[in-house]
Parts: structure tokens; sequence; C-alpha cells
């Protein structure tokens, strides 16, 4: 009888654990399991994380990453005619019969610091990294089995930037993941792909290229792109995905986008991307990701780019807030030079954007969306995960007197948020009692605060956006 009850206990005990197994991580080849996977929740506390677009075409660096396209035109579909102003400043630069592939040896990365990288990102208050493994030249910037000699290693800088940038990254504490085209315009194994209507190049390319920066560098982010001339059968993404999430050294931690086919941005995968620079200004149900670069017209260094072309920290910060706020992260882009490093204005604004961040980040990091995103164009809320009854009203814009001779003192109206007797109200980085403020007459809801006098030079970074701390409020 004690044979059998252990027997019996011993059966029990693998049914659990088979069922556990299961539940816990079987996710199947298709995108109603695939879709059912929860995000891990370190990608919606971190809400702001660094994209870097880094390889060849920053030799040029003309224009923008596109540069071989523009130079040689892609018959597509959609088809692609040559910039007539990027072929006239390759001939008179590079010579005409300069090919595109030459540029691959001067991409030496001579003076690139990783270390100096990932302090800058630590210090700007990102909380993820995300580097162009390969953009939709083929160039890798890892060792890749399938793209020899035209990789970092072979040819270029001679060493794995992928291995010292995610080291370096991880050492200061910041997730990493790797951007990874799908397609490369002209490898002739895709474009016979496409020819005969078969699926060599995801085989014995793109797909073993994944797994191998997943089991090489364990990324927390996949950040697929250059998937929009197939669908996600011929990716074989669905596939992948499935083993990412159930077999993979990463598959507990691991992030991914919506780009993994025609037809599936916005509908799959783990955030939504939507499109470049995307960012709706209303609440969105499923998590999304606004990514944006520093430089209006391109992802990578581009040296004809002039002050005017860069945004400014007010619109980065009107970025972070309005995204947040609707349920969002935000990706932001810079473009290293070929040599490694980093435009002076792009340190300077992430700089910039740490000293906010330092001052105020509680109003960004772990927060959820509130009841109510904004109040205007300018004001904006969230709301701590941690304390449903604090909420934070952030400010894009200073309110000014009414009247320039006016001695009376600078108020602000926030009609969303319901006061109760205990209320309090303090501004973010202001050392003193609680703002004074009063319901606002006549209304279920709001109230009218008293804002302080602040020195235009004060202690502290009290600039470019300001905070209101609600707390006791519904």
């Amino acid at each position: 009888h004690k044979m059998n009850r252990s027997m019996v206990v011993l059966f029990v005990l693998f049914i659990i654990g088979l069922f556990l197994c299961v539940s816990e991580g079987s996710y199947e080849a298709n995108w109603t399991s695939l879709d059912s996977r929860p995000l891990p929740s370190w990608y919606d506390d971190s809400k702001f994380g660094i994209f870097i677009h880094w390889s060849t075409f920053s030799v040029p660096a003309f224009k923008n990453e596109w540069y071989w396209l523009w130079l040689d035109g892609y018959a597509g579909p959609p088809p692609f005619s040559k910039d007539p102003s990027v072929v006239a400043f390759h001939c008179r630069t590079y010579g005409c019969n300069f090919t595109y592939q030459e540029f691959a040896p001067l991409f030496k990365a001579e003076l690139w610091d990783p270390v100096h990288w990932a302090n800058v990102f630590k210090a700007s208050g990102a909380k993820y990294v995300v580097l162009t493994s390969k953009h939709h030249d083929g160039y890798t910037l890892w060792p890749s089995a399938q793209s020899w000699n035209w990789n970092a290693m072979d040819v270029g800088p001679n060493r794995d930037l992928i291995k010292d940038l995610s080291s370096a990254v991880r050492s200061v504490g910041l997730e990493f993941g790797v951007y990874f085209s799908q397609f490369e315009w002209y490898n002739p194994v895709y474009q016979n792909d496409k020819l005969h209507n078969t699926t060599i190049y995801p085989t014995t390319i793109s797909v073993p290229q994944m797994r191998d920066l997943v089991e090489s560098y364990k990324p927390s982010i996949i950040w697929s792109d250059g998937d929009w001339e197939h669908d996600d059968e011929y990716w074989q993404s669905k596939e992948f995905l499935a083993w990412l999430y159930n077999d993979s050294p990463v598959k507990e931690s691991v992030v991914t986008n919506d780009r993994w086919g025609s037809g599936d941005s916005c509908k799959h995968g783990g955030f939504y991307t939507c499109s470049d620079r995307y960012n709706p200004g209303t609440l969105q149900s499923h998590k999304w990701e606004n990514a944006f670069t520093l430089d209006f017209s391109s992802w990578s260094f581009n040296r004809e780019t002039t002050l005017s072309g860069y945004m400014t920290i007010q619109n980065v910060l009107r970025e972070l807030v309005t995204t947040v706020a609707c349920n969002g992260n935000i990706l932001l882009n810079v473009g290293p030079a070929k040599d490694g490093t980093l435009a002076i204005i792009f340190e300077e604004r992430l700089t910039q954007l740490g000293q906010w961040l330092d001052l105020n980040g509680e109003a960004i990091y772990k927060t959820r969306p509130w009841r109510v995103q904004n109040d205007t164009l300018d004001i904006w809320y969230t709301q701590p995960k941690a304390d449903y009854n604090i909420v934070y009203a952030i400010m894009l814009s200073w309110p000014s007197s009414s009247s320039p001779s006016s001695s009376s003192p600078l108020q602000v109206t926030l009609p969303s948020p319901k006061v109760s007797s205990s209320t309090v109200v303090t501004l973010l980085g202001v050392v003193g009692p609680p703002l004074k403020y009063v319901p606002l007459p006549s209304h279920p809801t709001g109230l009218v605060i008293t804002l302080p006098d602040i020195p235009p030079q004060s202690a502290v970074p009290l600039q470019w956006a300001w905070v209101l701390k609600l707390e006791k409020v519904a």
C-alpha cells in the first residue's frame, strides 16, 4: 500500500508539473497564442529607451540611412528611383564608380568608446538601449556567419560592436536590445526568392541570424523591421517567436515589437509601433512605442543637418509626456558618426533630458495612464502604479499673467482632478509649504492652483516642463 501511495503521489506531481509547463510557457506558432503572452513588466515601467542607427551609412553621412537605395535605386515593390542629389554628392565626393560596399572599410569606429556611450545613455534617464544589429543594407555589427565579409568584425572596425556595446550598457544597469532588418535590399538570395517565390533567404539567412543574436547576446528587446515586402509566413515569424517565448535563453524577459510581416504592424506582436514617429495623442489600450529621432529628417548621422533640423529639449519633452500619458514608451534615436563619436548636440539633448528626469522622473517611471490623459494640449496626467491616490499634472508651458502689469500671483486651472479636504498640491523641485488652491467654482471636479514665484535661476533646473503632484485626489 505504501508503494501504491508513493506511486500515486509521484504521478500527481508529474501531472501538476506537466500542467505548469504547458500553462506557463507553451506558446504555439499562431497569433492567438503568441499575442496572449503578457508583456514583461520591466518594459512598461521603463518608459524611455535610446535607439541607435549606426553602420556603413554613417560613412557618407548624407541624407539618411537609405543612402544606398537613393544612390542605386530599388526595384521594390514598391520601386524607388535614384535621388539625383545623392548621386551628385556621391560622384563629386567619392567618384561615380565608387560602390556602396567600399564604404565598409572606411567605417572604422576609431574613436568609439562604448563606456562613454553607456554613461551618456544612463545619465539621460533611459532604461534601455536598442542598436541596429543589421539595417536594410545587410551589413551586420556582429560577426554573423550568414554575412561573410560584410560585417563589423571582417571589414571596418574589426570588432564585435554588439558584444562591446551590450557589455557596456549592462554594466551601468540598462537593458540592451537589437534592431533587426528582416530584408536586405540587394542580397542576391533575397532577390532570387522574390523571382522564384521561394523561402531560401529566411531559412538560411534572416532566421538563423536572429537566433544567433538571441543565443549569443541575450537581448532584452527584438525590434524587427524591414518586413513589409512579405507576410509573416515568408519570414517564418510566428515560428521564431514561439521559439523565442518558449525555449530561448531570454524567454522570460524578452520584449518584441509588431513588425513581423506585411499587415502585422499595430495588430500582432509585443508592443505596437504602428509607424515611425507614432504618437496618436489619445489613450491606447495596447502598450505602444513612439520611436522618433532627434534629427527631424534622418535616423542616421547627417552632416548636412543644421541647428533648426534638430529637436529642442521642449520638443523632446512634449513627445515623452504625451506618449507616457497615453500608455506609450519613447525610443529616442541618435545617429553616431562613422568614427564612433556622438554629436555634441545629441549629448546636450540627452543631458538635458536626464536633468529633467532626475527632478521629475517620479511622474514618468512606473506610472500608468490616469482616467483623463490631458486637460489641454499643455497639461497631461500620469499616475504612479504604487498609489492610486496620487496624480501628476505635467505642464508643458508655464502659465503667463493675463496682464503684464498685474501683481496678482499666477494660477493654473486643472478641470479634471476631484479634490477632497485632505488634498495636498506641491510642485516637484520646490521646497516649502504645499501650494494654495481652491476647488473650481460651480464644477463637480477641478481646482485652481496658485503657483509659486520661481527665480529665473533657481537652485534646481525648474525649466522646460513642470510637474504638479496632487495627493489624495480622485
